[in-house]
């Protein structure tokens, strides 16, 4: 540990170290701002563990002796009101000292920097983004002011045990101890304020209302000595009919699965019999995680199979796309001993993998159609990573472009994003192409000298600001046999749906300008393809667009950042032969005072889309002599 302190005790082997920096920020906050959850350390507790019996399970698969002569698993809950002490405890995989010291003392997750950052010091939105984060092992620090773990891993011996302690303040120790037992024991010493919950009544209350759906034994002290009761269903959740499943279990169970402090949006639970056996329950998130672009941070879902705990992050169920999937599949047709090299040779996954995709976007269907707000919030939290789709699985591209959302200039103060249906249904009749625009943020797009005539006539213009979009639409082609048409393009006209009288009157226009056309095009020379007069602008001067076989900015940034090398095209300016400043131009007989007007012109188009200038002080002196004709 890079920032750790350390004192030892050589005698007892006794080890003082200090937290990372993040778990000392993290403890702080926890304490301050989940004042008004403090029971969900005992469901936080429970879920820890239920994994470790899970691991211990998968564990023995290989090594049977790991059970040793207690094969029962199990998680007792103790408390001692006299000395307000409350016990979890299990007979899982259980941790050696090196696991101790690394799981309880760092925060090993990617995104952790990004969460702190985000973190402002109001206990009510800190709150709800400690518990989007995942709050663990570290919740036991909101009921007390100090948290012991005994813990000895299954395959050490009893003299091998680990005891942590900590204040939560910024320091913990470790020491040996005699284990007799494999497994984990965390005991909380209670606030004073906190002495409620060592009592029979609230822990019992509790582990009924948030680990119900547990499937190891959550045993409580019976009240007969020595005696113990089970106070869980301990049946797998996913293993039960779904009409005997409430929604508050299946949200209980999904903060469970995925460690989340929020419901999710929707889920789907199947049970598929056939020529492939098995049960999956699979839930959307209310929110993204912080390590959702993150290609090492957490994604998949649990495999078991014939309810044996197999891996926590089986990533081959679902596409790269899906990844904000949480969830369970229970298969009662794959070995026991499956890994995850097996996964990626087994073609059984292959099909599973197409049904569980075509499951989830099922699923998304119906949360668009019939929960329309919990949509708009699963576009915001997810539709970036959704929008991979259709050039990750060709094959259900059909399927996920109607779930696609994006701004248009269709009702642009309400600022809400449209449905490609929705852009369909608005089209004109004479209307052929689905019309967007890529630019590298939202205000560039929609303030963009391309879309003036569009607006003119009426026409709805996709506007697209995602890195991804001009990628998206390219893989999507069309939809409803209707093809997408980029309006920064050369070349692109409205056709007929642009009045007969206003291209009369352009084109006779341009016809005046066509000596002025070619006089601009040898001014500029190499810095552009080739230079035109346009019907598409009402206000603005000029405009830059893309050659034919040009690749957008958009795609071409995609492009490099993959390390890909692509060819710097040369942009099409083209000319408003109504403006008055183009006008201007046919006016001018001075060689250097059409230069720059010209270059200015060219100048003033690529600022209009974000292009940087290429070389600004040249642009300035020439912007300078201008305003000085114009003073004079």
């Amino acid at each position: 540990m890079a920032d750790a302190k350390r004192t030892t005790e050589q005698t007892s082997g006794k080890e003082t170290l200090g937290f990372q920096a993040e778990v000392k920020q993290l403890l702080h906050l926890m304490v301050n701002a989940l004042y008004s959850n403090k029971e969900i350390f005992l469901r936080e507790l429970i879920s820890n563990a239920a994994d470790a019996t899970d691991k211990l399970r998968f564990e023995a698969l290989e090594d049977p002796s790991l059970y040793g002569d207690d094969p029962n698993l199990e998680i007792r809950v103790d408390f001692d009101p006299k000395a307000r002490t409350v016990s979890v405890r299990d007979n899982g995989i259980g941790m050696s000292r090196e696991e101790v010291v690394d799981q309880l003392g760092t925060i090993a997750r990617s995104g952790t920097a990004e969460f702190l950052s985000r973190l402002t010091g109001d206990r009510q939105k800190d709150a709800q983004l400690i518990g989007q984060f995942g709050v663990g092992f570290y919740s036991s620090f909101i009921v007390a002011d100090r948290v012991e773990v005994l813990t000895r891993r299954a395959s050490d011996p009893p003299a091998a045990g680990t005891r942590w302690e900590s204040a939560g303040e910024g320091e913990f120790t470790v020491e040996p101890c005699e284990r007799p037992g494999r497994g984990t024991e965390v005991i909380l010493h209670l606030r004073k304020e906190e002495k409620e919950f060592a009592d029979a009544h609230r822990l019992r209350e509790l582990v009924t209302r948030y680990s119900d759906h547990i499937s190891v034994p959550v045993l409580l002290p019976s009240g007969e000595a020595g005696e113990w009761e089970k106070i869980n269903v301990a049946t797998a959740l996913w293993t039960r009919d779904r009409k005997e499943i409430s929604d508050e279990e299946y949200a209980e169970f999904f903060k469970h699965v995925a460690h989340d402090y929020e419901a999710p949006l929707t889920w789907t639970h199947n049970k598929v019999e056939g020529r492939l056996s098995y049960t999956n329950l699979l839930y959307v998130p209310a929110h993204a995680p912080f390590d959702l672009w993150h290609r090492e941070g957490a994604r998949g879902v649990k495999l078991y199979v014939q309810r044996v705990f197999i891996l926590d992050r089986a990533e081959q169920f679902l596409p790269l796309y899906l990844r904000f999937i949480k969830g369970v599949v229970d298969s009662g047709d794959l070995s026991l001993n499956v890994s995850r090299e097996l996964l990626q040779q087994d073609p059984k996954i292959e099909s599973m993998r197409k049904q569980l995709t075509k499951r989830v976007l099922d699923m998304l269907e119906r949360l668009a159609r019939k929960q329309p707000e919990k949509y708009a919030t699963f576009w915001k939290e997810f539709g970036a990573v959704l929008k991979e789709g259709p050039a990750e699985d060709p094959s259900n591209r059909d399927k996920i472009a109607p779930l696609l959302r994006f701004a248009t200039t269709h009702d642009e103060e309400a600022g809400e994003v449209q449905s490609l249906d929705d852009y369909v249904s608005r089209m004109k009749p004479e209307q052929k192409s689905i019309y967007y625009i890529a630019a590298e943020g939202f205000q560039a797009a929609r303030n963009s000298p391309h879309l003036e005539m569009f607006r003119k006539q009426g026409v709805e213009v996709l506007l697209l600001s995602d890195r991804i979009d001009e990628w998206l639409v390219t893989s999507l082609g069309q939809y409803q046999e209707k093809p997408f048409d980029d309006i920064t393009r050369a070349g692109v006209e409205l056709g007929e749906l642009e009045q007969d009288t206003d291209r009369e009157r352009r084109d006779e226009a341009a016809k005046e300008l066509s000596q002025v056309i070619e006089r601009v095009k040898k001014t500029l020379g190499e810095r552009v393809e080739d230079v035109r007069t346009t019907h598409r602008l009402t206000d603005s001067p000029a405009c830059l667009a893309l050659g034919e076989a040009d690749v957008g900015r958009q795609l071409r940034h995609l492009l490099e950042a993959a390390g890909q090398k692509v060819p710097e095209g040369r942009p099409v300016l083209e000319l408003n032969p109504e403006h008055p400043l183009v006008r201007r131009l046919a006016d001018t007989d001075d060689e250097s005072r059409f230069e720059d007007l010209a270059s200015i012109l060219f100048e003033q188009a690529g600022l209009a889309e974000g292009r940087q200038l290429s070389d600004p002080p040249d642009y300035v002196r020439r912007l300078n002599r201008l305003l000085l004709e114009l003073g004079a």
